[in-house]
């Protein structure tokens, strides 16, 4: 009998045929194929959302908004606009101020300004008043020293910071009283500009009615104009401290105010005497004269009027808004 045979093996075959991907990196973009891919297809419909393809420059981005006519005619005139306005100051502004001979009033160091403040503040001691000067290089003309060099010398960002300082603080006390309003700095703002205006004005007229002539007699008014606002924030930082919020009045503020006042009219005495009182003066004949008795005396007595009687009542006005408010 035969050895019995086991039946032959048969290996299932797989009825659905699956395919197993293949990982790799991405074969390098060919010419004839986009190598974009996705982000090929959406380039064209990001154009068209914006009004246009890549032509015309910048303009496309922007939807072609600077290929309209009517925006390059409203560029156009904008430019000539502000041409004109640049030409206008270059003709005008520039013929009374120089920016050049400004930027000699901004020349300041730190302490500069600190000993600035100290002596509109404590002037009583302060020896020499005369302003420092120097040859220049050519030998032939001779120059005021900057602030930064010359204590004496006038300087406009003590003014300048003292200005705004004020207009900032007046808006603070009126906020810790309760009676802060937008308004309220275009209003200290403006009256603090035109009370300066109208005594600038006050003493070109005064040196012209006195023949007095002096090349940076203009910028340094202004510097000069400028220094009661250190008294008046002085007298208005003390005055509420001690009143509790009360503005100026009372006697602290009114002893503060006599004190800042004595101070600046004596600071100004001192230091604008070379302004309005020069030695010699220059005729029409191009030399140089020697005032007489009488239009000394004329000019003594409008350096005194300035220093004392103007600058008291404009004090006193600058001071009394905050004693205003606080009621």
């Amino acid at each position: 009998m035969p050895p019995a045979q086991s039946p032959p093996l048969h290996h299932p075959v797989p009825q659905h045929v699956s395919t197993v991907p293949q990982f790799r990196s991405p074969p390098p973009p060919s010419a004839s194929q986009n190598s974009y891919g996705y982000q090929g297809q959406q380039q064209p419909q990001q154009a068209n959302a914006f009004g246009g393809g890549g032509g015309g420059g910048g303009g496309g981005g922007f939807g072609g908004f600077m290929n309209d006519p009517g925006a390059q005619m409203t560029y156009q005139m904008g430019k000539n606009a502000l041409d004109a306005g640049q030409q206008y100051m270059e003709q005008n502004i520039h013929k009374y101020v120089k920016f050049s001979d400004l930027k000699h009033y901004f020349n300041v160091s730190n302490s500069y300004v600190v000993n600035k403040l100290l002596l509109i503040l404590f002037p009583w001691r302060h020896r020499p008043w005369i302003r420092r000067s120097a040859m220049a290089a050519s030998g032939q003309q001779e120059y005021f020293l900057p602030p930064r060099d010359d204590i004496n010398s006038p300087d406009m960002y003590i003014p300048v910071m003292g200005f705004v300082t004020y207009i900032l603080l007046s808006a603070l006390l009126a906020g810790l009283r309760g009676a802060f309003s937008p308004d309220l700095f275009g209003l200290t703002a403006t009256t603090a500009f035109f009370l300066v205006v109208v005594e600038i004005l006050g003493l070109k007229a005064g040196c012209y009615f006195l023949n007095i002539s002096n090349e940076s007699q203009w910028l340094d008014l202004v510097a000069y104009s400028g220094y009661k606002f250190v008294g008046i924030i002085v007298t208005t930082v003390i005055a509420e401290l001690f009143n509790a919020g009360g503005g100026t009045g009372g006697w602290v503020g009114w002893l503060v105010f006599a004190y800042t006042f004595s101070a600046l009219s004596f600071f100004l005495l001192r230091s604008m005497k070379y302004v309005l009182l020069p030695e010699n003066a220059s005729s029409a004949a191009g030399g140089m004269q020697t005032p007489s008795r009488s239009q000394r005396n004329k000019r003594t007595q409008f350096l005194f009027g300035y220093a004392f009687v103007a600058q008291l009542g404009l004090m006193w006005i600058l001071s009394r808004q905050d004693a205003g408010r606080a009621r």
